[in-house]
């Protein structure tokens, strides 16, 4: 197999450029180092791009190593043929593959084994070669009559056995039923029990394979589990079984005892020994391609709230709302340094709303606070009102509502433990709704990105697989933004390029020493080599370094030429002459160009603004026409949910995003995006808000 030739024609990318990363990640060099400091090598590939080689290599690497299992396998039994190695190892689908070793597989003994244990494969060859009618081939049974074989109606049946198992065996018979579960073949749910009405939109579904979404097989898949729905595949079976049939007929001049004897074994091999397989291989498909596109959607979520814009130079306070055991308030200076906490009352059942207030103004005033940290989980509509009273009492005073998904998962991680050993754990809760304002990417990366709630039936999805890619979007993330050693934690550091949480917690530790202040101190960390040091060192900011070029995202191997390149004014380059002179690539010099430009400079600066409210709404405020500003929370193939600030997100259906045609909400929108939408429903007693981005000029 070509590996390389396949991945250029699949991603549409140069061989050379796939032979590129193919040999850089075998060294051992990761996704992001190669993405930024390789690109003249790549042909200037982007991170995704490269990650699809990365996920695709291993794709065909897993399938060679399979080609190689099933030779050898089949060349133990001595039944390898030069025709049947090539057959192999031009195959590159598991399906394929596994349909080939599927009769040398061992296996329990099946019904036509033991027809043949009988003899009766010379029956079968007579029935279909020579018999003319049923008389005749009742005849040539009943010489195969032995103890166990009673009849001759029972020998002619069994021989058929052994032309069903080499139908059902046949590759070219399965892939007609493949091919019209692709196209034809639809996907069936039927009501069985359900009294809370939960799947009442599957009661009767009926949609093509190829058309299903996602969530509905994801949907469809836990309502079978929970016995609510019974499922089935309907295929196009009259059709499949003629095309089957006709595949025994060619060069065949079958008599029409001959051809009953073919219908009737591959009507029996069709429904006894393929359909049940086959069925089983297209759910499983169906449902692989659903759990993709959901870490997929999962995933684009989650990449740009990591990238939200953080908000730097301002003290916090982080409020975690709650009725009976009150809101914990947490205080974090403009670095995220916790100051001071405490514990307030404002709602019912205590309602101490003036104390409440107080005790804000008096931390407010104390730490020179400006901007307030909501978490939007119980209790925070209620609370939203008495903040909102407060800010129009304190000059320079906003509020953010923030996402408290995994707040809670962090405040009784062992990490949580490790940075506030002393504090309860829902002033733990506090610190992190204050710091997710302040740095978003650098709280969120403490918190497993399943627990983030972005992502739609991740509950159903394969846990192991969901984390490792998931795992992915945050390394990319943080290696995009690059990490500033002042102010991580260890776990944000593990994210680096080359790091590992080891090395990332010897890192944060000979900091905190005074061990490292260049960036090439990071080659006295102890098991950090020189690989590792090549792999990571140009992702790490050192803001406090004589040497400016540490705080940037130059690369220490492209030091010389920075400084070349410096004593030049940067705004007046001849960049294809310098680019020569210095023999370096074009890629390079202008990343080169633009960090000496804009040392330090976080790359989120260009996102949108947090959106900070100086007054609150509810739902009952809400009006259909209205015109409002939001910020979309959450992006799924059916529509985005958006944050007006009135305590209930809005759905934007796909149909209402765009004016022009879209198949997919992500065609136009991110997450944590700032856009403007139109209210066009309210329904207050299922508390839901359809909204409209069309036609937003209009009253």
């Amino acid at each position: 197999m070509n590996i390389t030739e396949i991945l250029s024609k699949q991603l549409e990318i140069s061989e050379k450029s796939i032979d590129a990363v193919t040999n850089l990640l075998d060294e051992g060099s990761t996704v992001a180092f190669i993405a930024r400091y390789r690109k003249e090598v790549t042909g200037n590939l982007s991170d995704v791009e490269i990650r699809d080689i990365e996920k695709n290599l291993k794709k065909y690497r897993n399938i060679e190593k399979r080609q190689e299992e099933i030779i050898n396998a089949i060349d133990g039994q001595g039944k390898l043929t030069d025709q049947l190695r090539e057959e192999i190892l031009s195959t590159n689908t598991l399906a394929i593959l596994e349909d080939i070793y599927a009769p040398f597989k061992s296996k329990r003994k099946t019904r036509a084994d033991i027809a043949r244990e009988f003899g009766l494969d010379k029956l079968l060859d007579f029935l279909v070669n020579e018999a003319k009618s049923e008389s005749e081939g009742l005849d040539e049974a009943e010489k195969y009559l032995v103890e166990g074989l009673d009849t001759k109606e029972d020998a002619l049946e069994r021989s058929l056995d052994i032309l069903a198992e080499d139908i059902a065996n046949n590759i070219m018979a399965r892939n007609i039923i493949r091919r019209d579960a692709f196209v034809r073949a639809k996907l069936v749910a039927t009501l069985k029990e359900d009294e809370s009405g939960l799947y009442e939109n599957y009661y009767d579904f009926n949609k093509k394979l190829r058309e299903m979404k996602s969530f509905q097989t994801l949907a469809i898949n836990r309502a079978e589990k929970e016995n609510a729905l019974s499922v089935k595949i309907e295929f196009t079976d009259n059709y499949n079984k003629k095309l089957i049939g006709d595949l025994y007929r060619k060069d065949k001049n079958f008599n029409d005892y001959q051809n009953y004897l073919l219908d009737k074994t591959v009507d029996d091999a069709y429904k006894r020994l393929m359909l049940p397989s086959i069925t089983t291989e297209m759910r499983n498909y169906i449902t692989e391609k659903a759990e993709d596109d959901s870490i997929e959607v999962f995933g684009n979520n989650l990449k740009p709230y990591l990238l939200q814009r953080p908000i730097k130079g301002q003290a916090v306070i982080g409020l975690d709302p709650g009725f009976r055991t009150g809101c914990k308030v947490a205080v974090v200076d403009q670095f995220g340094k916790y100051l001071d906490s405490a514990v307030i009352y404002p709602v019912e059942p205590h309602k101490k709303e003036k104390e409440a207030i107080a005790t804000l103004k008096s931390l407010i005033k104390k730490y020179g606070v400006s901007l307030i940290a909501l978490g939007n989980a119980t209790a925070s509509r209620e609370t939203e009102l008495v903040v909102n009273k407060l800010v129009k009492e304190v000059d320079n005073l906003s509020y953010a509502i923030v996402n408290e998904a995994g707040a809670s998962v962090y405040s009784a991680s062992e990490l949580g433990e490790e940075e506030f050993p002393n504090l309860d754990v829902t002033i733990r809760g506090a610190i992190s709704m204050a710091r997710r304002l302040q740095d978003p990417m650098a709280e969120l990366v403490k918190i497993e990105p399943k627990h983030i709630g972005i992502g739609q039936y991740q509950h159903d999805l394969d846990a192991k697989k969901l984390d490792e890619e998931l795992s992915k979007v945050v390394e990319d993330a943080v290696n995009e933004v690059g990490v500033t050693i002042n102010n991580a934690s260890y776990k944000l550091l593990s994210y680096v390029s080359g790091l590992n949480p080891s090395l990332a917690k010897r890192i944060e530790e000979d900091f905190k020493e005074g061990k490292l202040v260049y960036r090439k101190d990071l080659k006295t960390v102890k098991g950090l080599g020189d690989k590792t040091y090549k792999l990571c060192a140009g992702f790490l900011r050192f803001p406090d370094s004589p040497e400016i070029l540490d705080n940037t995202a130059v690369h220490p191997e492209s030091y010389k030429i920075a400084k070349e390149i410096n004593k030049h004014s940067l705004n007046d380059l001849d960049l294809e002459s310098l680019a020569s002179k210095l023999d370096v690539g074009l890629p390079t010099l202008k990343d080169i160009i633009a960090e000496l430009k804009k040392p330090g400079r976080d790359p989120r600066e260009d996102n949108p603004e947090v959106l900070t409210r100086k007054e609150v709404m509810g739902i009952d405020d809400l009006k259909e026409g209205m015109i409002l500003k939001g910020k979309v929370r959450n992006i799924t193939d059916f529509g985005a949910f958006v944050d007006i600030g009135v305590g209930v997100d809005g759905l934007v259906h796909v149909s209402k995003i765009s004016d022009k045609f879209i198949k997919n909400p992500r065609e136009v929108l991110t997450n944590a995006q700032i856009v403007d939408v139109k209210v066009v429903e309210i329904d207050k007693k299922k508390e839901r808000i359809g909204l409209s981005m069309k036609d937003i000029g209009e009253k």
